[in-house]
């Protein structure tokens, strides 16, 4: 590739920061934890492995100022790849569970995301299995301080556990009260995530891998522009495809699908958004042509969301 990867400026669009956090950044906080560890605890054969890993992590997550020292660390990461422009998703709705201060937090990253040289937005998320009642407590919180560069609200967890039809009226809120709505689907449920998503106003799609089976579909993502953000080292990592060599990445942007390469969760995946890149070149064979192409997507459909 020339190194131009390294040095092009890039857009992340799809990355949590709870899943950020690189071993050596864990036992800044956790005295006593090695990074051999956190290194074990990362490993995972399949979905629900990584979720029980992703609780481990949150779990560790106990203070305003351990999130900000997160936010610290993944915003030098993504300025050492020239990344110019993040939306960082925050697991509100996690936070809320533990009765964590979220305002408090929310305060702690947004104050380290300024002094930084990325321009950085943030998506809260709902965990979809723990229903809508408790969705909508974080989609007020969103609404609260949708103007102070909150700009998306998304639903993560467990797919199956938590239909999006469950969310029709948390959808309808968070876009009343000006947010984007960017719910994971068809990741590890079929291409009937994905619709469900899209007829209640997604306006992008978190992974969509699933979207590949259904020609239909494909086509309705095309003419509508509704992009999926996609994550190939994560779908293998957590057993959403069998393996590297089926993931439908080349498949769906063939088809016309507009897509975004982004990094999920990069420190539990042992990638970062530059290695995203290599890997379509180097497995899939995107040119530099097209990663060029796939580089202004995450500019064109970051525009989704912002506002002046």
């Amino acid at each position: 590739m020339g190194g131009w990867l390294e040095t092009v400026p890039k857009a992340e669009l799809h990355v949590h920061l709870e899943g950020s956090l690189r071993p050596a950044t864990l036992c800044e906080l956790v005295p006593g934890l090695t990074e051999e560890d956190v290194t074990a605890r990362y490993r995972h054969a399949d979905f629900a492995g990584f979720i029980d890993s992703f609780k481990w992590v949150v779990g560790h997550l106990k203070e305003p100022g351990h999130f900000a020292l997160a936010a610290r660390r993944l915003l030098e990461e993504l300025a050492a790849q020239r990344v110019t422009y993040a939306e960082i998703t925050l697991s509100v709705g996690v936070m809320l569970l533990r009765k964590q201060d979220a305002a408090a937090i929310y305060d702690a990253v947004v104050g380290e995301a300024a002094r930084s040289k990325v321009d950085v937005r943030w998506v809260v998320d709902a965990v979809r299995q723990w229903g809508a009642e408790a969705a909508m407590e974080v989609a007020r919180f969103a609404a609260e301080r949708s103007t102070d560069r909150i700009v998306g609200f998304g639903i993560g967890g467990d797919e199956a556990g938590g239909p999006v039809e469950w969310f029709r009226d948390v959808f309808a809120f968070a876009r009343e009260n000006g947010l984007a709505l960017v719910p994971h689907a068809g990741e590890t449920v079929g291409a009937e995530s994905v619709w469900g998503a899209v007829k209640l106003g997604a306006r992008r799609i978190g992974h969509g891998i699933r979207a590949v089976d259904d020609p239909t579909l494909m086509h309705y993502l095309r003419d509508h522009d509704i992009p999926l953000e996609v994550c190939i080292s994560s779908n293998v990592a957590t057993g959403a495809v069998a393996g590297l060599a089926d993931h439908p990445v080349r498949r769906l942007y063939e088809a016309g699908v507009p897509i975004v390469l982004n990094s999920d969760d990069p420190a539990m995946f042992n990638t970062t958004l530059t290695r995203e890149y290599e890997i379509a070149a180097s497995h899939f064979g995107f040119s530099e042509d097209e990663l060029r192409g796939l580089v202004d997507n995450s500019f064109r459909y970051a525009r989704v969301l912002n506002r002046p």
